[in-house]
């Protein structure tokens, strides 16, 4: 094993210009051990720190301290169309899907993410969408939601911390949920012109759909705090989600507000 000084030196002559060969042949090291250094394999000052600091930034493992504004965005993503996966070496991966027409939604998500937890997210690429990822052993941590079974299939109710982040930042939960799997779409209203011809009326609604009667309650809870008036009506037709609950936001000043809060999706 090298010291210290060793590998210090070699990341030292790096920034000086020379190569990865030069820097072996003048610290009497391999290529294969300075590259390892410098691709932060092994030894790397900065990826040493990280991994001391693996648990350090959980709230509940240790003292780390929560963004609650990215954190209530990503929770509500993580709702509406997130799930968690255990890889390898029991760390856990959050995926959270969007369509790929939405690059800006995507960098949002990504932002977000890596505001929560110190890592770096990566992207799976999917016919038509992608899924925006991060590894962490801490994910079920802060999502205690998380379990076995679809979403649905099980009680999803938020810790009393949870909520008081919810209730804090309602505009990015609500942004979240409906950056991930809401909608803004227009409604038109067939209308008839006073010399009989036909027109129709048109005026903009956001919908959020959801199976799981908890989340959908988390989603009004945060309507209700933030005074935007809301319909719900059960799909009772359209596959794979007949018989899921749709919240509907159509009244012209509560859509205005979703329109503050949400903002354009692109």
């Amino acid at each position: 094993m090298y010291s210290r000084t060793i590998v210090d030196e070699t990341f030292q002559l790096k920034a000086q210009g020379l190569t990865d060969r030069e820097i072996a042949a003048r610290c009497g090291v391999s290529i294969y051990a300075v590259r390892h250094w410098r691709y932060g394999r092994r030894r790397n000052p900065e990826t040493e720190a990280r991994r001391a600091d693996r648990t350090m930034y959980c709230p509940k493992c240790s003292d780390g301290k929560l963004n609650h504004e990215a954190y209530a965005y990503l929770l509500g993503a993580y709702l509406g169309d997130g799930h968690i996966t255990l890889g390898r070496r029991d760390v856990y991966v959050l995926w959270i899907h969007y369509d790929n027409k939405y690059p800006q939604l995507i960098s949002y998500c990504t932002a977000a993410m890596e505001a929560v937890f110190p890592i770096k997210s990566f992207k799976a690429k999917r016919p038509g969408s992608v899924a925006i990822k991060g590894a962490s052993k801490h994910w079920p941590c802060i999502f205690p939601q998380h379990g076995p079974g679809h979403k649905h299939s099980r009680s999803i109710v938020l810790e009393p911390w949870q909520q008081e982040i919810a209730d804090e930042q309602s505009e990015a939960l609500i942004r979240g949920f409906i950056h991930s799997d809401g909608c803004r779409a227009i409604n038109r209203i067939p209308k008839r012109r006073p010399d009989g011809g036909a027109t129709h009326y048109e005026y903009p609604r956001y919908h959020f759909t959801n199976t799981s009667t908890d989340i959908i309650e988390i989603f009004t809870r945060a309507l209700d705090r933030l005074g935007i008036a809301w319909k719900i009506h059960v799909n009772k037709r359209e596959l794979p989600l007949r018989n899921a609950q749709i919240v509907s936001i159509s009244r012209k000043d509560a859509v205005a507000k979703m329109e503050r809060i949400v903002g354009p999706k692109y």
